[in-house]
């Protein structure tokens, strides 16, 4: 039933799509890393206009520190100047006041932890002392 010929040309077909696939992928794999890198320029372009070097060396000590944080706030930052919600450069302190902000928002409250104890003259397996 398997023809030789026709298995041959399967093979052939099979791997001519394999590195057609992976051509394809490695190309778009590229484009996707370039749109990030474009994405990262412009964000640090708009985070240097809207905040001035003191600022900019702080929020960059933070990202260092805790990156998830750092992120967010500067995404905050991006959104508000999109906004016009911030009109000139933001100085050091205006960044820990947002930071504060931050703060105080994302604290939560310590877990309260309540322990239901009973006292041993209640305890049913003591009665034969």
């Amino acid at each position: 039933m398997a023809d030789p010929e026709l298995e041959e040309i399967r093979k052939q077909r099979l791997s001519q799509l394999q590195s057609q696939y992976k051509g394809d992928n490695a190309n778009n794999q590229q484009a996707a890393q370039e749109k990030q890198q474009q994405m990262e320029e412009m964000k640090n372009m708009m985070l240097s206009q809207v905040l001035d070097q003191n600022a900019r060396a702080r929020l960059n000590t933070l990202c260092l520190g805790k990156p998830e944080k750092g992120k967010m706030v500067e995404n905050m930052i991006i959104a508000m100047a999109q906004r016009g919600q911030i009109s000139g450069k933001l100085g050091e302190q205006a960044l820990i006041n947002i930071l504060e902000s931050i703060n105080k928002q994302t604290t939560k409250a310590a877990p309260v932890v309540k322990f239901d104890r009973r006292r041993a003259a209640l305890d049913s397996d003591d009665d034969d002392l």
